[in-house]
């Protein structure tokens, strides 16, 4: 009977049961999904079906039992117009039809099950998807953080190690630039100073031999005329 037949179990599907049982909620969840949109997929291909078998079956009964009511009228004319061979007649006709009333009976009341079980099997795929839908979401994006925290304890937070990494690496760039130009600053200090007192010295040293020349000098051109 198709979809029909498995409508205990889809009527009895627990998804907070699976998940209970499950040591992948998520997953259990996916699958779940799939599942119930793959059989309301044969809820809805099976559903004309099954409501054209009712139909048919409730016409056809109603048919006989139309013609059985009518037999019975015609029966009851007979015999209030004295013609008792005539009533006889049209009850012989309807008695086999009542046999058969009964038999579409049961028939219509099967069909009529049916169509009941497809629209309850409908209703409960619809609801269970729609509620699995915002469930799904919401277990996804707690799984998704659950993961990302666990990501961030097993690598001791990555993130601050690598920043801490990162400026530790600049502040030693920045200290031997630094260190590095107050060594080139001190060297040409040295030297400056180097410099300016090597060129003191040497005027000094210029000065007192010129001074002493000059009074040599003096000394020689005021002993001339006595020789």
């Amino acid at each position: 009977m198709g979809i029909l037949s498995r409508f205990k179990d889809i009527m009895a599907s627990n998804i907070n049961a699976l998940l209970e049982k499950s040591e992948d909620p998520e997953k259990a969840v996916d699958a779940f999904m799939r599942q119930a949109h793959i059989d309301l997929g044969q809820v809805k291909a099976e559903t004309a079906s099954v409501l054209a078998d009712e139909r048919r079956a409730k016409r056809t009964l109603d048919e006989c039992m139309d013609e059985i009511a009518k037999l019975q009228r015609y029966a009851e004319k007979a015999v209030e117009a004295g013609s008792d061979a005539d009533a006889r007649k049209f009850l012989e006709k309807k008695a086999p039809l009542v046999e058969k009333s009964a038999r579409l009976q049961v028939s219509y009341d099967l069909a009529a099950a049916n169509a009941a079980s497809m629209k309850q099997m409908k209703d409960k795929l619809e609801s269970d998807i729609s509620g699995l839908e915002q469930r799904r979401l919401q277990l996804k994006t707690r799984m998704a953080a659950a993961k990302a925290q666990q990501k961030v304890n097993e690598a001791g937070s990555p993130v601050k190690g690598r920043n801490d990494s990162v400026f530790d690496k600049l502040e030693d760039q920045v200290n031997s630039a630094y260190y590095e130009a107050m060594a080139i600053a001190e060297l040409r200090g040295e030297k400056k100073e180097d410099i300016d007192e090597l060129f003191a010295e040497f005027e000094k040293q210029t000065g007192t031999s010129t001074k002493a020349e000059e009074e040599r000098a003096v000394i020689k051109e005021n002993k001339k005329p006595n020789e």
